[in-house]
């Protein structure tokens, strides 16, 4: 079986970013929403690219419905080679940003009930699947520290490459490795000291538990 890839989502600073290539995390994401406590501006969100460039650890652009503008302007300034759509943008909209660059685009479903993975029919141009607690009126789109139903991906037949996200700690995350085998799994919550503040024990805790699969 291959290696499952590691997502750390709302990197902030270079101290957590050290902590995640020391730990061999595949992809950390930089979020691009006001109202979360990950977000960033883009001129540190370009900081934190130029600090380490190595092609094993991968920035990816994280957007929640901003104008299709807006989203290519942000992957020209920082030479994005992942995103990922965490709103309700379309096929259209991953259509005309895989038209216009070069780049993998990962599109977050939210889950609450099994129908829901049926709109994985509606993102066919996307890259990665990335399926998360689906969020109530008055949650954030994601890094809710809530968790769904995980058996709903058992023995489902995914058509292309996906992560697992929402509420994943230290005390569930053996759960995960049982009993699904996704592509990768992404982690945001569960890694912090409070919201917004990732904790590198909590990162080295966790990823000597993953590292060790």
């Amino acid at each position: 079986m291959k290696k499952i890839k590691i997502k750390i989502c709302g990197i902030k600073d270079t101290t957590i970013l050290d902590c995640c290539y020391k730990n061999i995390v595949n992809f950390y994401g930089l979020i691009f929403y006001k109202k979360s406590p990950r977000n960033l501006s883009v001129e540190q969100a370009l900081k934190l690219i130029n600090y380490k460039k190595n092609l094993k650890t991968m920035p990816v652009g994280v957007f929640y419905n901003h104008n299709i503008n807006y989203v290519s302007e942000i992957i020209k300034k920082l030479n994005l080679k992942y995103i990922q759509l965490h709103g309700n943008e379309n096929n259209i909209y991953i259509s005309k940003l895989k038209n216009k660059f070069d780049l993998k685009i990962i599109k977050a479903i939210g889950i609450r009930e099994k129908n829901d993975l049926e709109k994985i029919k509606m993102y066919f141009n996307a890259d990665f699947y990335l399926f998360d607690y689906k969020p109530d009126n008055n949650d954030l789109p994601g890094g809710n520290a809530k968790s769904f139903d995980w058996s709903l991906l058992r023995n489902k037949d995914i058509d292309k490459p996906w992560f697992i996200s929402g509420g994943i700690n230290i005390d569930n995350v053996s759960e995960i490795l049982k009993k699904l085998i996704p592509y990768g799994i992404d982690i945001s919550s569960g890694v912090e000291a409070s919201p917004g503040i990732k904790s590198t024990k909590k990162i080295n805790d966790l990823l000597e538990i993953l590292n060790a699969k």
